[in-house]
């Protein structure tokens, strides 16, 4: 009886690692936005030019409705923070990179004055200029 040998193949099937790819890229694509807006905020309306871009992440203090204070760099940005601990890590980000840009978003529904102690507990901080984050008007 003659035995056949039988010839490798020597090629990769690549199909399933496109299959797996594109399900990497529609969650990437879903998730991306989700995670750079943090806490919603109404933002008021103001003619203003666009920061230009920078290499470092801002630090962003976000001020709801109710007066609550959030901050982007903290281990938590979607929990309230206390304006001690808010004090402290912005502080830390700034003794470690002084350069970093210092925002504040405040929702339009927010008291002047928790928009104004916010901006203070961050010049307490350290931050010799801070920010102020708004939505441009309406074009007509």
């Amino acid at each position: 009886m003659a035995m056949r040998r039988r010839r490798l193949m020597a090629e990769i099937n690549v199909v399933p690692y496109i299959d797996v790819m594109l399900v990497l890229l529609v969650i990437f694509m879903v998730t991306a936005p989700l995670l750079q807006e943090g806490v919603s905020v109404s933002l008021p309306r103001a003619a203003s030019r666009p920061l230009p871009a920078q290499a470092a992440e801002p630090v962003v203090v976000t001020v709801d409705a109710k007066g609550r204070l959030y901050l982007n760099v903290s281990e938590r940005p979607r929990a309230p923070i206390e304006p001690r601990r808010l004090m402290a890590r912005v502080a830390a980000v700034l003794r470690r990179r002084p350069e970093t840009p210092v925002l504040v978003r405040g929702d339009r529904e927010a008291r002047y004055e928790d928009v104004v102690r916010a901006m203070g507990l961050l010049q307490a901080a350290g931050a010799g200029k801070v920010g102020l984050v708004t939505r441009p008007p309406p074009t007509r």
